[in-house]
Order: C-alpha cells, then sequence, then structure tokens
C-alpha cells in the first residue's frame, strides 16, 4: 500500500504541475528565460562568491551579461532591423516573383504528369500560392499592430532580468530546500539522478549555445559575402533556431533556398553557391562542431526528440518547444533508471535465477 499510496501522489503531482503549465502557458516566457539564465549563469556566481557577497556577485554577472548583449544589439541591430524591414516591404514583390518565375516553370514540370493527376496538381500549387499570400498579409499586419507580441516582447526584456536575479541569488537556498524535503528514505537514489540530469542538462545547453553562436555567424556572413538578399537575418535566425534539433535546419534550408531561387532565377550557379553553403554548414555542424561541442548528451532517438518537439508546442506553443528537448532528457534519464531497476526487480527476473 505504501508503494501504490507513493505512485499515486507522485502521478497525481505531475499531472497537476502540467495542468498548471497549460493554464499559465501564455505568461511563462519571461520565466522561463530567467530560468535558463539562472542555470547557465549560477556556476560563475558559485566562483565568485568566493570574493564578494552572493548578491554583488549576482549583479556583476547579470549587468555583465546584458552590458555584452546590449553592446553586440546596438553594433547588429541598425544592420538587422533594415533587413527585416526591407523583407517586409519586399515581401509582395518577392511572392509576385516566385508566381512569374518559379510557379510557371513549376506548372511545365507538373504538366508532364497524367493528365487527371496534372490538374489536381495545379489546383493545389494555385490554392497553396493564394494561402501564403494570405499568410504572409496577416504576418505583416501582425508585426505592424499586435500589441500583444509587443507586450510579450517587453515582458521578456523586462522582467527575465528580475527573475534571473533573484533566482542566481537565491540559488543554492532553493537547492537546499529541495534537498531538505526529499523522501528519507529514496534520497541518495533522488540526488543521484538529479546529478545526471545535470550532467546532461548543463553538457546540452552550454554546449548547444556553442552551436547556436558558431553557426549563426558562419551563416550571416558567408550568405552576405556571396551577396544574398537579407543574407545576414537569415544566418542569424537559422543559427538561433538550432537550439531546437532539426528546425533550424529546415527553416534556414527553406528560407535560404526559396530567397537564392527569386534573386538568381537566371545564375544557377549562384542557387547552388547559396545552397552549398548552408550544406556546408551542416556537415561541419554534424560532423565536427556538435560532436565535440555537445556529443550525445540527451541520449535520445532523433524520432522520440521529433515527437517531444511536436508534442510540447502543441500543448504549451513556443514555450514548449523551447522546453521540449530539455524536458526529455530529464525524462530519458528517469527513464533508463526506472527500466534498470525493472531489470533488477521481480517483475522481470520473475523470482527465478537468470537465464
Amino acid at each position: 500500500m505504501t508503494t501504490q499510496r507513493a505512485i499515486l501522489f507522485w502521478t497525481g503531482t505531475t499531472v497537476a504541475f502540467v495542468l498548471i503549465l497549460w493554464l499559465l502557458r501564455g505568461v511563462l516566457l519571461p520565466f522561463v528565460a530567467g530560468l535558463a539564465l539562472a542555470y547557465m549563469l549560477d556556476p560563475l556566481a558559485d566562483r565568485l562568491e568566493r570574493r564578494m557577497p552572493r548578491t554583488a556577485a549576482t549583479a556583476v554577472i547579470l549587468g555583465g551579461f546584458f552590458a555584452i548583449l546590449i553592446l553586440a544589439l546596438l553594433l547588429v541591430y541598425p544592420i538587422v532591423a533594415q533587413q527585416i524591414l526591407d523583407f517586409v516591404r519586399a515581401a509582395p514583390d518577392l511572392i509576385e516573383q516566385f508566381r512569374r518565375k518559379v510557379l510557371p516553370y513549376l506548372m511545365e514540370l507538373v504538366g508532364r504528369l497524367p493528365e487527371g493527376g496534372a490538374g489536381r496538381v495545379k489546383d493545389a500549387i494555385s490554392g497553396e500560392a493564394d494561402k501564403a499570400v494570405g499568410l504572409l498579409g496577416g504576418l505583416i499586419s501582425g508585426v505592424i499592430g499586435g500589441g500583444a507580441a509587443l507586450l510579450d516582447a517587453l515582458a521578456l526584456v523586462f522582467i527575465t532580468p528580475i527573475v534571473a536575479f533573484y533566482l542566481i541569488r537565491d540559488w543554492d537556498h532553493l537547492v537546499a530546500w529541495v534537498d531538505e524535503n526529499l523522501p528519507r528514505e529514496h534520497a541518495d537514489t533522488i540526488r543521484e539522478q538529479m546529478r545526471q540530469i545535470d550532467r546532461v542538462l548543463s553538457g546540452f545547453v552550454r554546449g548547444q549555445l556553442s552551436v547556436c553562436v558558431i553557426l549563426g555567424v558562419f551563416y550571416a556572413a558567408a550568405l552576405t559575402l556571396i551577396g544574398l538578399d537579407f543574407g545576414l537575418v537569415i544566418g542569424l535566425v537559422s543559427g538561433a533556431l538550432t537550439f531546437i534539433p532539426y528546425a533550424g535546419a529546415f527553416i534556414g534550408l527553406a528560407m535560404t533556398g526559396i530567397v537564392a531561387l527569386i534573386q538568381f532565377w537566371n545564375e544557377p550557379w549562384m542557387i547552388a553557391l547559396a545552397l552549398g553553403v548552408f550544406a556546408f554548414g551542416q556537415f561541419i555542424e554534424g560532423n565536427v562542431i556538435t560532436p565535440n561541442l555537445v556529443g550525445d548528451k540527451v541520449g535520445l532517438h532523433p524520432v522520440l526528440l521529433i515527437f517531444a518537439l511536436l508534442a510540447f508546442g502543441s500543448l504549451f506553443g513556443f514555450v514548449g518547444v523551447l522546453l521540449a528537448v530539455p524536458i526529455a532528457a530529464v525524462v530519458g534519464v528517469l527513464a533508463r533508471f526506472a527500466f534498470a531497476r525493472y531489470r533488477d526487480g521481480p517483475l522481470y527476473r520473475g523470482g527465478g535465477p537468470d537465464p
């Protein structure tokens, strides 16, 4: 009965926690960002704490972090902002060029299909093109007049530093409080699993952030050097989205391909060069950068990672996408522990000797 009550308690607690997160998903982003920032900067705060009070160390770390961030934004923002504005203004023309240049070519290829299939594909292409124009118009109007998005951005900018400050300052006290309230009978086991989770998350988060920075700089520089329109924005966005497995590669390649196809329609070798930059970046990322900086920190199959991204994205939106991989890593550690206990228990062994 004790085991059954424990299972019921922890199951109910988990369900209630997920339900609360789902109900509050609209306001979670600045708190999730603050928690991630505190988790990454806490080791540095521990080192500085040997020389100054914890509150002063926290202020110095966050002040330095945001000073570097603001400086980087001031250096890059004017160019990025101009490219974003240019892209928004040029978007209708890009769509029109796509219809005038690319769509007839696609229709010609489709025309070689059997008659019935060709008609259906042509209708589908035309319908999707109309949808794309409508979605683009909605996106532009949302960017221009989206008060909710502006409020979210302001909350992220102003609330995240406050949350991060208090979490870094009180991190050791929070960890000690959690440790004091662990079930005494299983405290050592829980501590060991938490240490494994910390190793997985710290290695993945810090390594993946390094990968994002390296790829973002490479894509932005290379695409700008070859003269691709909006190359700086495409490169930075692709690098930033690398933190979400597969999303950065897919979105970056799609954006690069579409813009290159329209801009260099009469220069196939330039289209190949733009796509080659992205292909080279993906090759280096998959074979050199990620294996050395991240390795197999998460320890999950790619299919499970894709499922986690879709599931958490569906439940919690953008916050869920950001949390999908870390939560999947935690679940992976706990699942491996549970499976190991199952293999050592009577349910697997059946009470008899090993075969």
